[in-house]
């Protein structure tokens, strides 16, 4: 493990100078740079002390570094309610900025009515063809096709159609 590298990266991220980090540390600028090129090394208590000034603790700095970013069929959940299916591609999106779903509507159902809420929607109409309502308007969007919205009126998807209809869906925040 780096240790200096994740100082720096640390420090940089809280948008700190090499000196600022010092002076809160009660440390010097240049033992601050040796740890940064792996000059020198910290006393578990000397990294306690800079890691508390740049709020992170000892366990999440040495901390698997490995972040999933490859998610298989096994890791997606799956809920199917009247004829919508919804499969997670992500597990616990929640806690990310955005949230994409997998969405299948058997013909003639609807993924039901999302109140106006915070945040932007984006869909991707893979299969089939689907009624976008967004607040009074409604727009038909077909295979290959794409919709994008703020998510501050009322909306639907709902699929009019004889065929399932399946389409990429991301909400940003998380919201489904």
């Amino acid at each position: 493990m780096e240790i200096g590298v994740k100082i720096r990266e640390l420090r940089l991220k809280n948008q700190l100078t090499q000196e600022e980090l010092a002076d809160r540390c009660d440390l010097t600028k240049g033992y601050i740079s040796q740890l940064e090129n792996d000059a020198n090394s910290p006393s578990i208590s000397t990294l306690k002390d800079i890691l508390d000034c740049l709020g992170c603790s000892l366990t999440d700095f040495f901390a698997d570094e490995r972040e999933a970013v490859v998610f298989t069929e096994d890791d997606t959940f799956e809920k199917e309610s009247d004829g919508c299916f919804i499969r997670w591609l992500v597990p616990s999106s929640l806690k990310n900025a955005m949230e994409p779903i997998l969405m299948t509507l058997k013909p003639g159902k609807s993924g039901g009515v999302d109140l106006p809420h915070e945040g932007e929607e984006f869909g991707f109409v893979l299969t089939g063809e689907i009624e976008l309502t967004l607040g009074k308007s409604v727009y038909r969007v077909s295979e290959g096709s794409s919709f994008y919205f703020r998510s501050d009126k009322s909306h639907c998807v709902t699929n009019k159609g004889s065929v399932s209809a399946k389409l990429l869906w991301i909400s940003c925040p998380p919201n489904f």
